[in-house]
């Protein structure tokens, strides 16, 4: 067992809360009642923390106006949670939830001005983050704020540069940390920021900015098409990400929180939802940069709601009538399996050479996208066991790979 594997904490394992009565827009008539039954689901099945999602609109209808309604009613969200013994992660900025935005309309149609750029927008948003991130760090249970979920969803309608979106992130996680001190303060962004060359959010903003890295592990992002629902690119794609983040920190001990995770159909199949679910799992909590694992998400959509993208509905641990599902069960077991120490015991690590430095020259970050050479090639050496990441820069690095944990480096065939 490596150092870096030996003094890693227990890995946390949640949910993102999706309520299982009417989505969010149960947030306009919020009740404690309904979040009980849901959370009830959740912490049967061993889950510790939930991430919740307060609709910044309806908490910020206007610049200059931040309702002490919506507050309260996120406050007893929290205080439910804790009757259940979960923590919780509280997402700032909704923002963008399963293909829908939320933007208040003081940054639309005349008032239209971009989130991330608009001074004034920003003076407001700084001072919306800072008020809930100090409402929120009143209750125990609360261990982080996020900025927003995937805020990165938000450009193009939002126009941003690399450079402002650095310092938007930067500004702002700076606020919550100043208003929350205790709390862990960090940036969200799904994986374009890792993927594609051209987009304003990079690798860097996820390393470099907030307390931990956070990804988020889809596999229809074009994972999928490469060997099926159970083959190995498949399986392992939240432990690249993984293993993608820890590389490019500058700090080697930074951990990196699988923030979002799920089974999506038609890309998994219900047939092969718990087997993936086991596959995922045993490949990614091998990784001795993993803080935790937080599933997306706790509850089906109802399929009353129109509009949303069809593979939206089925995500959840639990259906609309608090049924559990063989995918939930597994993840119970794996839970429970790890907790108890029945995982599998740590091996050497090996690590493969990246020759992209992705925080200094993001624009070649199609050179480590699904389907690369290089991600084609870690794939096939991941099957041989747990497979680092590390930079050119950093191979030959022996205090740097000692504070990863890495015994063997190999070079990219």
């Amino acid at each position: 067992m490596s150092p870096h594997q030996a003094n890693r904490p227990s890995l946390r394992f949640g949910a993102n809360y999706v309520p299982s009565r009417g989505w969010f827009y149960s947030w306009l008539d919020f009740s404690a009642d309904d979040a009980r039954r849901d959370f009830a689901d959740l912490a049967e099945i061993g889950l510790d923390h939930v991430r919740v999602f307060p609709i910044w609109p309806w908490i910020q209808p206007n610049r200059t106006l931040i309702r002490r309604r919506g507050i309260d009613d996120l406050l007893a969200l929290i205080d439910v949670a804790a009757e259940f013994g979960l923590g919780v992660c509280v997402d700032l900025l909704q923002g963008h939830l399963s293909s829908f935005d939320f933007l208040p309309s003081w940054v639309l149609t005349w008032h239209r001005r971009s989130v991330f750029t608009d001074e004034r927008v920003r003076e407001g948003v700084g001072t919306y983050v800072g008020l809930l991130a100090r409402e929120v760090a009143t209750r125990e249970n609360v261990f982080a704020v996020t900025l927003g979920n995937e805020v990165n969803n938000l450009w193009p309608a939002n126009p941003t540069t690399a450079a402002d979106s650095t310092r938007w992130a930067a500004e702002l996680v700076e606020i919550a940390r100043a208003a929350a001190p205790r709390l862990l303060s960090l940036h969200s962004l799904y994986d374009a920021a890792w993927y594609d060359p051209e987009h304003p959010f990079t690798p860097a903003d996820c390393v470099e900015i907030g307390d931990l890295t956070t990804v988020h592990s889809w596999v229809f992002n074009g994972v999928s098409a490469i060997d099926g629902p159970l083959g190995p690119a498949t399986v392992t794609h939240a432990d690249y990400l993984v293993a993608l983040a820890a590389a490019n920190s500058p700090d080697p001990a930074r951990p990196v929180w699988l923030q979002e995770v799920g089974a999506p159909r038609p890309d998994i199949g219900e047939a092969d939802a718990a087997a993936f679910v086991r596959g995922m799992l045993d490949a990614v909590t091998a990784n001795p940069a993993l803080w935790g694992v937080t599933w997306w998400c706790s509850h089906d959509l109802d399929r009353g709601l129109a509009d949303f993208p069809e593979r939206e509905y089925d995500l959840g641990l639990f259906t609309v009538d608090h049924k559990i599902k063989p995918a939930t069960r597994e993840l119970a077991t794996v839970i429970r399996d790890l907790r108890a120490g029945a995982g599998p015991s740590p091996a050497p690590l090996r690590a493969l050479v990246c020759d992209v430095d992705l925080r200094a020259v993001p624009e070649r970050r199609a050179e480590v996208a699904p389907g690369s050479p290089f991600h084609r090639e870690w794939v096939r050496l991941r099957e041989s066991g747990p497979l680092a990441i590390v930079n050119a820069t950093d191979a030959d690095d022996a205090e740097y790979l000692g504070a990863r944990g890495v015994e063997t480096v190999l070079s990219p065939a």
